[in-house]
């Protein structure tokens, strides 16, 4: 497999046609863009191509979602009644989200596990560098998944995973905090942005006004904000980290920090509690984040006070930047796969599974059918999710990589080592780009 991406330029993005299309919210084809540009052809070979129909078997599935409070019962319904149809038993495998990519690498590269399991499309890189993904391309046929989600799901020419959700990252923010301070909508420009966070800084009582990643293992979210100030990131195969727009975002984020507009150790489940409990007016999250909070609340009313917004930008014009986001089913090789690609097959194209599943968790389903069904159309938090955030919502250009989670890694313990004040701006994000360059070769 090739090491170097193809350079993914602004019409990497979903276009605001193939975004409604993604969502359920339009007609007419989808336009792909370079969701493409993660799945290059040739390279890395598959796994023998999964099939239906042979002799079932008992097989494993790997999940975080299963060490998740909320949506933990509605999986674990899922596979009862996928197993209960098949006469199979399904053992659950799970690991939280943070550790997940290297618990679920270690079992399938030592021969620990086979079966179905949930993966993050960021992962299918480097997943499939082990060799023991199936093609599952053969499955996606006549299930009337999406085009755009099918895109996102496939890696270097396989359709290693499908699709079970996409979206993207975007901000979330409590209007009522909001509207204590006159805000009606989150500020488009960045100065402005600034601001509204120091006003709703103001409202005291502990409010973080940007429950923003800080933690090692979540501020790949900087990526974001880089992008925001006009890094690319990697052009041309090269990582541009270190340039004038990192080092101005990562000054920004300090600057943010100081002041005490975000807050320190915060990863994305602290942000999720905190601004469950109304002690945070902004944070960022993937359309998924909606359930958790809104069942963690004490607040009754607190879902009809959740709403997506833009990223602020640097310069009237400029795109609101936000990185897709999504989960798929892979499917690893060995005891149990037949049955398991059934299962995965099932459980992201099922229409009742589908979308019983997105009125459970607020997941978007990526199959025509269920992205029209009622229940989905029905939902406005959905529909402006996908308005604001989705319609310009770009591929993370490290996903190309199959080392992306070590680059992610030196990168946050930079941005890191800037927030505490063990390094200036220029000269971290300078290393940061170096040791990440190296770490692609």
């Amino acid at each position: 497999m090739s090491n170097r991406p193809t350079h993914l330029p602004r019409t990497d993005q979903l276009t605001r046609r193939s975004m409604l299309r993604l969502m359920g919210l339009g007609a007419g084809a989808v336009t792909l863009g370079s969701l493409a540009a993660c799945a290059p052809s040739g390279g890395t070979a598959p796994a023998p191509a999964a099939t239906t129909g042979g002799a079932t078997e008992d097989f494993s599935f790997s999940s975080w979602s299963l060490s998740e409070e909320n949506p933990k019962p509605v999986i674990e319904g899922l596979m009862s009644t996928f197993g209960a149809d098949k006469g199979v038993t399904i053992s659950p495998v799970s690991y939280p989200y943070n550790e997940y990519l290297n618990q679920l690498t270690l079992q399938t590269r030592g021969g620990q596990f086979s079966g179905a399991a949930q993966v993050d499309v960021a992962w299918l890189g480097s997943l499939a560098a082990l060799g023991k993904l199936q093609d599952l391309s053969g499955l996606a046929e006549g299930r009337g998944y999406t085009d755009a989600a099918l895109a996102a799901s496939r890696y270097d020419g396989a359709q290693y995973g499908l699709p079970w959700t996409i979206g993207a990252i975007g901000l979330v923010t409590n209007t009522e905090l909001l509207e204590k301070v006159g805000i009606s909508e989150v500020p488009s420009g960045i100065e402005d942005f600034e601001a509204a966070l120091l006003e709703l800084k103001g409202i005291g009582g502990g409010v973080i006004p940007y429950a923003a990643s800080t933690k090692v293992a979540q501020l790949k979210d900087i990526l974001i904000w880089m992008q925001t100030f006009g890094s690319p990131l990697v052009e041309d195969g090269t990582v541009t980290i270190g340039d004038d727009a990192s080092v101005e975002a990562v000054t920004w984020y300090k600057k943010l920090y100081d002041q005490g507009l975000i807050a320190p150790d915060v990863d994305r489940f602290d942000a999720r509690a905190l601004f469950s409990q109304g002690k945070a007016a902004i944070y960022d999250d993937a359309i998924v984040g909606r359930g958790a909070v809104v069942a963690d609340s004490p607040d009754p009313d607190f879902e009809s006070k959740l709403a997506p917004a833009s990223r602020p930008v640097l310069a009237a014009g400029d795109d609101p930047r936000a990185f897709v986001w999504g989960h798929a089913v892979v499917v690893v090789d060995g005891p149990g796969a037949g049955t398991a690609a059934e299962f995965a097959q099932w459980i992201t194209s099922d229409t009742t599974a589908t979308t019983g599943f997105f009125d459970k968790l607020g997941l978007p389903p990526t199959t025509e059918a269920a992205l029209t069904s009622e229940v989905v159309t029905n939902d406005t938090f959905t529909k402006d999710f996908g308005d604001k955030i989705t319609a310009t919502a770009t591929t993370n250009p490290f996903w190309a990589f199959p080392q992306y989670a070590q680059v992610e890694a030196v990168i946050a313990e930079k941005v890191q080592a800037v927030l505490v004040g063990s390094s200036d701006a220029a000269t971290a994000m300078r290393e940061a780009g170096e040791q990440a360059q190296a770490l692609l070769g």
